[in-house]
């Protein structure tokens, strides 16, 4: 036989500061009344929930409400947003972007690194180290509570190591190795939490929370990009699987390439069909401009050009979605999202002109029914993920577990 657990003073005393602290971090500044009636509680429980987190550095007196009300009953209260800063990295082959935002998620500060051809790995991690250090003092922060780095490769589950795949550059591992040796020594990432997480995951994360699956439990990202990957949500959860290699669909055997691809290179996989530079390449054979460096704003600006061809532009933009469909219909068959979301400098340029035709072929390949859309984030969906994760760390941490 169970005995029904009661909640004791100090964890109900905790729950109800959580929920207020979200209410405010949802809502903004609330009056003591407004927070009664949209939790329920007690006016004695709100009052010292109130003088607790007040007490706590979270929540301040941030004005009054209307005109006509004076005294306490007027008062709003709000989230103390200043109380802890967080700061995502997005590390990519060309450059390195940063935010920085505080508790409440708004971005205080900004920052593009690019990377010069041959610079020293040595060089690199420190001016991104001195850039994340500059950025967090233009936007005031102190500290930085937790720092959220998104980067491409396998992140090890039971590690948190980055392991590049194929010929990523391993002075992305060195910058999150000597970022963290650097929260143990005084300087301005003392005591800050580092976590780690695989790029596309956090496009991901974006998407769901920010972008174009907010409705959705279930889907899965496929980042179409200077290289490809795929980001899997399961009922919630983003998987990554016994050795961080959910997604890594560049490897993917796929029909039309010269040959297969191999543990230390994804060429010959589905990266060599729909990453930029075949993408481009494609382009030049409809006979449309791509720019010579084959990366992924030449990709993006092909399939731009396309859309704005017309018609003209639509035999180029079957063959792509051909080729995308292949992939995603590799992961369908395994996962059954139901949902597909095109991120990426290519997906989202692409807009619904590649998604319905994605659909499509995917409807002629598979039993299962696929919605496809085009990613909605804007900016650096991968830094906007980076943000949310650091979010999620510092409001567990100040909040308390939901």
């Amino acid at each position: 036989m169970t005995t029904a657990r009661t909640a004791t003073p100090s964890t109900a005393r905790a729950i109800n500061d959580r929920l207020a602290l979200g209410l405010l971090l949802e809502q903004g500044p609330l009056t003591a009344a407004r927070l009664r009636d949209l939790t329920g509680l007690s006016r004695p429980t709100v009052s010292d929930l109130l003088e607790r987190l007040g007490r706590s550095g979270l929540v301040a007196v941030v004005g009054e409400a209307g005109e006509a009300r004076r005294g306490p009953n007027a008062r709003l209260y709000g989230l103390v947003a200043d109380r802890a800063h967080v700061a995502g990295v997005d590390v990519r082959t060309v450059g390195v972007g940063i935010a920085v935002a505080d508790l409440a998620g708004r971005t205080l500060a900004t920052a593009d690194l690019p990377v010069t051809p041959g610079t020293p790995p040595a060089a690199l991690v420190d001016a991104a180290l001195e850039a994340l250090a500059d950025t967090a003092r233009r936007a005031g922060a102190g500290a930085l509570h937790t720092v959220a780095v998104g980067a491409p490769g396998l992140v090890d589950p039971a590690t948190g190591e980055l392991r590049a795949t194929a010929e990523l550059p391993h002075w992305h591992a060195d910058l999150v190795q000597v970022l963290r040796a650097r929260t143990a020594a005084p300087g301005p990432f003392a005591g800050s939490l580092v976590l780690l997480e695989n790029e596309v995951n956090l496009a991901g994360i974006a998407e769901r929370r920010l972008g174009a699956v907010r409705d959705r439990d279930t889907f899965v990202l496929l980042w179409l990009g200077h290289g490809v990957g795929a980001a899997a949500v399961l009922d919630g959860r983003l998987r990554r699987g016994a050795s961080g290699g959910t997604g890594e669909i560049g490897f993917l055997p796929v029909p039309g390439t010269s040959r297969l691809p191999s543990a230390t290179d994804c060429e010959g996989g589905f990266h060599s069909t729909a990453g930029a530079a075949a993408v481009c390449a494609l382009a030049r054979d409809h006979g449309l401009a791509a720019g010579p460096a084959d990366d992924a704003p030449a990709a993006e600006a092909a399939v731009r050009a396309a859309l704005a061809a017309g018609e003209s532009g639509g035999p180029f933009l079957d063959a792509l979605a051909a080729r995308v469909a292949v992939g995603a219909a590799a992961v369908c068959a395994v996962l059954d999202p139901g949902c597909v979301v095109l991120g990426g400098e290519v997906g989202r340029a692409g807009g619904t002109a590649l998604a319905d035709r994605v659909a499509a072929r995917l409807a002629d390949l598979l039993p299962l029914r696929t919605e496809v859309r085009s990613g909605t984030v804007t900016g650096s969906a991968v830094l906007g993920g980076a943000v949310l994760t650091a979010l999620d760390a510092v409001h567990q941490d100040l909040f308390g577990a939901p």
